[in-house]
């Protein structure tokens, strides 16, 4: 079953390569194009050389091979491959015999496929023992990062939350950087955070000593760590920033591909893609970096259902996972997770915080919502009129509001999201009257 280009489109690292890709998607500049049973697309785009170039996307990746100099990925050629394969099956015929270009690039994925499981699977007791070393080494630098922002914290209540505002960012800097020195990434994004909120608007001294208190208890269950049920130490090491050892056994099941969006400190770009589990019901979050500048390398397009093994994270309500192998190309998918009430959404976030005291947010579906105009910004109102949701301010501010509006037309919907403290984001609809997911990020 061929994608949509909504599908495909989702897959594009940037708004550029996304129009760049789009001019390429008729079948003018395409030749001896095919895609066979395995889930390879390919086809040779005559450009500005004497040669045109090979391209070759496995969907059941995704993953892209083009002989084009571009570093994205996917870059325009391969987007303009897989919209044509989309939009016109006679353009890209199927069970098209793959030429030795495409054969060779999938028998060398295969075969480094095979080497990372066999390398899993045979493990080693010497790199474990170094591995634990390292470990140890990298706990007691974190440990004494700790207790110097414990530090910072103290002077801060002593000297008054207005001496935040008068101090300046610079010191929250200082204080962040000797925390990526201590290797605990995760306390340097809170300063960070804590630095900002002095310029944050009205109200900031409530937020700043409600940050800071936060902060003071991820702190105190670090440096007591090892007294802690081991759920939460891990949750514990891992808002820390540490590294937690080993994974959960595989879940395999059909995954719908929920939501696909990227968030960027100027550092690093993370990518985060919601799952949910048609058989298990289960809802898993996977993590993809990419250093400035360069988009993650994981990207799977919004709608699609994918038959994959996923291993969970250790931790207390943690739902970040890892993919594992995937056994068919993807296929669209068209009904919802089974959605609930505003005040289910609120009881989830409210039992997610039992476990995680951290948490910004929880993943939630919504059923039968009607996005409405409020005094202040919008809301998600139940069509019963019964309760409503807040929605963010960073939902707002862009168009997929707008878009769910348009999915709506002031009727019910469904609707994927994260409720936290702040409202709610939403981020995937689905109308009664069309099929199929609707991205709004």
């Amino acid at each position: 079953m061929r994608w949509t280009a909504e599908q495909v489109l989702a897959l594009a690292p940037d708004a550029a390569s996304r129009k760049a890709g789009s001019k390429l998607g008729a079948a003018g500049p395409w030749s001896a194009t095919g895609c066979g049973e395995g889930g390879a697309v390919w086809g040779l785009c005559r450009g500005s050389g004497s040669r045109p170039y090979q391209t070759v996307v496995d969907i059941a990746g995704p993953a892209y091979k083009c002989s084009c100099p571009s570093r994205k990925f996917p870059c325009k050629h391969a987007l303009g491959l897989l919209l044509l394969w989309a939009a016109d099956p006679g353009a890209v015929p199927a069970g098209a015999e793959a030429p030795e270009w495409v054969r060779s690039w999938l028998e060398s994925r295969g075969a480094r496929a095979r080497a990372v499981r066999q390398r899993e699977a045979a493990g080693g007791t010497a790199d474990e023992e170094a591995a634990r070393r390292r470990a140890a080494a990298r706990a007691a630098r974190a440990t004494a990062g700790a207790e110097e922002l414990e530090q910072r914290l103290a002077d801060l209540v002593r000297g008054g939350l207005a001496s935040a505002g008068q101090a300046g960012y610079g010191l929250w800097e200082e204080t962040a950087r000797r925390m990526v020195d201590a290797q605990a990434p995760g306390l340097a994004a809170r300063v960070r955070e804590l630095g900002a909120i002095p310029a944050s608007g009205p109200g900031w001294p409530a937020r700043l000593l409600e940050e800071s208190a936060l902060t003071h208890l991820l702190d105190r269950a670090w440096l007591g760590v090892d007294r802690l049920p081991e759920p939460l130490a891990a949750t514990v090491r891992t808002r820390v920033g540490l590294p937690v050892p080993g994974r959960g056994p595989a879940v395999r099941d059909r995954w719908l591909v929920l939501s696909q969006y990227d968030t960027s400190d100027g550092r690093l770009t993370t990518r985060r893609i919601w799952l949910y589990g048609r058989e298990s019901g289960r809802t898993a979050l996977l993590l993809s970096f990419g250093a400035a500048g360069r988009a993650p390398d994981l990207a799977l397009a919004v709608g699609l259902v994918i038959d994959a093994e996923l291993f969970p994270h250790p931790g207390a309500g943690q739902l970040r996972a890892e993919l594992g192998e995937r056994f068919a190309a993807p296929v669209p998918g068209e009904a919802p997770p089974p959605g609930g009430t505003v005040e289910d959404a609120l009881d989830a976030y409210g039992l997610a915080l039992r476990d995680d005291p951290w948490l910004d947010s929880w993943p939630v579906t919504l059923r039968d919502v009607v996005p409405v105009p409020a005094a202040e910004g919008w809301q998600l109102a139940q069509a019963d009129g019964a309760a409503a949701l807040p929605v963010t301010g960073s939902a707002t501010a862009g168009a997929g509001l707008w878009r769910l509006a348009a999915v709506s037309g002031g009727g019910p919907v469904t609707v994927f999201g994260e409720c936290g403290h702040r409202g709610f984001t939403p981020l995937a609809a689905w109308s009664p009257d069309a099929p199929g997911t609707v991205s709004l990020t």
